[in-house]
């Protein structure tokens, strides 16, 4: 989700079909369009609609579904459907960001910490600097105590009704007859499949529709921690090798476990401002990735892309000091600025959701820019000569140092954030836990009062009106 300087994504669905003819739009908007006006939506009734769209039938078939084996679990069987019913037309999706498997440093300081090692700043460099052995047992440490089902519980008691579970190539067990290409995750750790099999399973149990986002790729889409691997030269887009080892991936998973997915997200913020290149191969992969879900026989997920921080804007307001120049009020006052932009999307038939947000007004949370790397906020960090804006101290961790108006600040800003996913298909939210940034914590807000138990409750109603 979150590097040095990223942003978050606008997420669009697109609907469950083939696509029969179509182009993108130029490289700013990457969303499919047809020259027909006609779009089909997930319950297979006609919209006329004037805006881009993609033309599909409706679809009779069910999600592929499988049992998998590996060497360390099985998947379980799945018939027809995931977690409940659904109706991506009508119901708003209200979710939070999951990491079954491993996290960025900032989630969980303590993986990296345990390392004994400041040069390991990701996952790649911890498979890099780590013998296999002592990789293998901090991971299997961290997977099986940081999600368990008690957080499927929370999560469904609290309300909500999707969780986005991001997933690292590297996790996907891919044999050489599932690719043409090489099957090696080197240096990566393998070994996170059979806790997201748990996963899945929990989250069926328990009511709660998955979306599945790749949030890793071979060779880094954007070179931010949150891909696996913090470097300033990613490669994915330039080695085609790599693109196709995506696509296969995403077959993989539809043909296995499709069964106990709803949404399955092509890949995770790749970087199409890193220039016209970049931008095409990203626009291809969404039409091959699209195509490869459907012939995988995923008839009945849902699809879902991002603008590649092309066009769309964000709704993070940390990452720059003009952002954290803004008071309290000023960040609920711009959060409303988003809903034209949004509702543009409405208003052509395309399902769009706030796929990333937070509470965080600040950039103070440990290690949110990288590990090693401090915050703009205090001037720990100054990328581009940036001012100081005040001290971190009780604007992240605990939430037993934040004061009253600071929670009633929360509250409203989550309330705002909220208020505005819901004028359209929904919102999740950026994350359920973290070790030592509350205020990017849902876990922690419903304890700490300013996330409210139901989220249809308001305190604040029409802070954009």
């Amino acid at each position: 989700m979150l590097g040095v300087h990223l942003l978050p994504l606008w997420l669009s669905f697109l609907g469950q079909a083939t696509v029969f003819s179509g182009s993108f739009v130029a490289a700013q908007q990457c969303h499919l369009k047809v020259p027909s006006k006609n779009l089909v939506n997930s319950s297979g009734g006609l919209s006329n609609t004037a805006g881009p769209g993609i033309t599909v039938p409706p679809s009779t078939s069910s999600p592929a579904s499988r049992s998998v084996s590996t060497s360390s679990g099985v998947a379980p069987t799945s018939t027809s459907t995931s977690a409940t019913t659904f109706d991506y037309n009508s119901d708003k999706i209200r979710g939070v960001n999951l990491y079954v498997e491993s996290s960025p440093p900032w989630i969980t300081p303590s993986v990296f910490e345990n390392t004994n090692n400041d040069a390991i700043t990701d996952e790649y460099t911890l498979g890099q600097l780590l013998d296999s052995k002592t990789a293998s047992n901090i991971l299997q440490q961290h997977w099986s105590t940081w999600i368990t089902e008690d957080d499927f519980v929370a999560i469904s008691s609290a309300g909500l009704n999707h969780v986005r579970i991001p997933l690292g190539y590297w996790s996907v067990p891919l044999t050489p007859s599932d690719t043409d290409g090489s099957t090696s995750v080197a240096p990566y750790t393998p070994g996170a499949w059979p806790y997201l099999l748990k996963g899945l399973e929990w989250a069926k149990k328990h009511s709660i529709n998955v979306i599945l986002d790749i949030h890793g790729a071979p060779g880094s889409q954007n070179g931010y921690d949150n891909s696996g691997q913090r470097t300033s030269n990613p490669v994915w887009a330039l080695n085609p090798a790599n693109v196709s080892r995506t696509i296969d991936t995403l077959r993989y998973i539809v043909e296995n476990i499709g069964g106990l997915v709803d949404v399955i997200e092509l890949l995770n913020e790749p970087a199409g401002f890193r220039g016209d290149h970049w931008a095409q191969v990203i626009a291809q992969f969404w039409l091959d990735g699209y195509d490869a879900v459907r012939q995988a026989g995923g008839a009945g997920i849902k699809v879902m892309i991002g603008d590649a921080f092309l066009g769309v804007q964000h709704e993070y307001q940390i990452f720059s000091d003009l952002e954290l120049d803004r008071s309290m009020d000023q960040h609920v006052e711009f959060a409303c600025t988003y809903s034209d932009s949004l509702s543009a999307y409405k208003s052509s038939n395309i399902w769009t959701i706030i796929g990333e947000w937070s509470n965080a007004m600040t950039d103070c949370a440990k290690w949110l820019n990288g590990r090693g790397v401090g915050a703009r906020w205090d001037g720990t960090w100054s990328p581009g000569n940036s001012q100081y804006h005040g001290s971190c101290t009780n604007y992240t961790g605990s939430y037993t140092g934040f004061s009253n108006s600071y929670k009633t600040f929360l509250r409203k800003y989550w309330e705002v954030q909220v208020e505005i996913g819901e004028n359209v298909s929904g919102w999740v939210f950026w994350t359920w836990k973290a070790e030592n940034a509350d205020d990017w914590s849902y876990q922690m807000g419903l304890q700490g009062g300013w996330i409210p138990q139901d989220p249809g409750d308001r305190q604040y109603p029409g802070l954009c009106s």
